[in-house]
């Protein structure tokens, strides 16, 4: 389930933040907050054990700042999914317009990503959707492979060879401040594994393997990460897009792109279950409907994440631009679950002894660091993200919201 969560529409995005960081930065980025993301996971893990009864992230905001908690991370909770959920419907709606070719109003595709969506997201259980979790990786792995060996081939035949791409070490001239944070929100928005940890550790049958999860996931998530930005950024260079499949021919690209399908809609899905679950099991606390397992379960259920895939269809049609849509929900949300939450929940729930004893110190200084780096994306990545939309507005680089044109 954490494979299905993580490793999907980031991916997308990591060489084309390689073209503005650079290849040295791209790759410390991408090992260095893989790292953090993996020590943040381990945390919330941690968390859960010692208080079995968190279900989701709200739960957690209770046990640190009472009913307020509670709401203020539920609210947030609810609104990352949402956003990721809308990623996804405008990644599908990329996906049908270029593997189609056609001139279909873009609203359209949209749409048709939408309910693709809410079909995939009916069953209520994770053990249900679970298996697809093998599809949806394959998926993800075969389309990455396909682009990186294209865009190999291409550039070796090209005049010059691979010696001829115009990649570079160092992050691109004239670099603005907002380029640069739009980049590397990407990269976070990539590692946000951790959101729904809390959730799918309250169905494993031993929670106590979640260490095993969070070790394979990690490592998994660094190494493709790191191969795909690096390589398809070295065989592209600077003119490498997002998402990465639009770099590969056309042809191949339309192939990419469909064998992406599976990864654009079953982890798009997830999160779509997740979010009903959540306000699902709140209006049913103490009902057995709770369980979507009568017919008025079923009817609240569906109406629920009907509700839901349509919200997130808005948001991807009123911002339709795929770096900047995930530069948004890096920001204002994996910023706080994967990053500077994480540590607060050390230093008020589980940690043990003074902060400043010296058992402690060592990691408080590093959850002190986690902290600000988390601090950092949320206020460097929101206001770089807002200054790129308005730039992309400005200058017309973008369709309109709501539009019919091409994305």
């Amino acid at each position: 389930m954490l494979i299905v969560e993580a490793i999907a529409l980031g991916s997308l995005s990591i060489p084309n933040a390689f073209a503005t960081l650079g290849m040295i930065v791209g790759v410390i980025c991408c090992v260095g907050i893989g790292l953090i993301a993996m020590y943040t996971s381990y945390v919330i893990g941690q968390v859960k054990l010692a208080f079995p009864s968190i279900s989701h992230y709200g739960d957690a905001g209770t046990l640190m700042m009472g009913r307020f908690g509670y709401e203020l991370f539920t609210a947030m909770f609810f609104l990352q999914l949402i956003f990721v959920t809308g990623s996804h419907c405008l990644t599908g709606t990329i996906a049908f317009q270029h593997i189609t070719g056609s001139g279909i109003c873009s609203l359209l595709f949209g749409g048709v990503s939408a309910i693709i969506l809410l079909l995939l997201a009916l069953p209520s259980s994770f053990a249900d959707i679970a298996i697809l979790g093998y599809i949806d990786f394959a998926s993800i792995i075969i389309a990455i492979g396909i682009t990186i060996i294209d865009t190999g081939v291409g550039s070796t035949n090209e005049p010059g060879g691979l010696a001829a791409v115009n990649w570079s070490a160092l992050p691109k001239e004239n670099i603005s401040f907002s380029e640069a944070f739009v980049a590397i929100s990407n990269i976070v928005f990539a590692y946000s594994f951790a959101t729904c940890q809390f959730s799918f550790m309250d169905e494993m049958h031993t929670p106590e393997d979640f260490t095993k999860s969070i070790w394979a996931l990690g490592i998994l998530e660094i190494l493709i990460y790191t191969v795909t930005g690096a390589t398809i950024y070295a065989f592209v260079g600077s003119e490498v897009q997002s998402p990465a499949l639009l770099s590969a021919g056309e042809t191949v690209s339309k192939i990419a792109f469909g064998m992406a399908l599976p990864v654009i809609f079953i982890s798009g899905s997830i999160n779509t279950v997740v979010a009903g679950r959540l306000i699902h099991g709140r209006l049913y606390q103490n009902s057995v409907t709770r369980y979507v397992n009568t017919a008025k379960g079923w009817i609240t259920w569906i109406v629920l994440i009907s509700g839901i895939t349509i919200l997130a269809w808005v948001i991807a049609e009123a911002i339709p631009f795929f770096s900047d849509l995930l530069g948004i929900a890096s920001a204002l949300f994996t910023s706080g679950f994967s990053f500077y939450w994480p540590p607060v929940m050390w230093f008020l729930l589980i940690r043990k002894g003074d902060w400043w004893g010296k058992e402690n110190i060592l990691l408080s200084i590093f959850n002190i660091f986690v902290f600000l780096f988390g601090l950092m994306v949320l206020v460097g990545g929101l206001y770089s993200t807002i200054m790129d939309i308005q730039t992309n507005y400005g200058t017309r680089n973008v369709r309109e919201a709501f539009s019919c044109s091409p994305i």
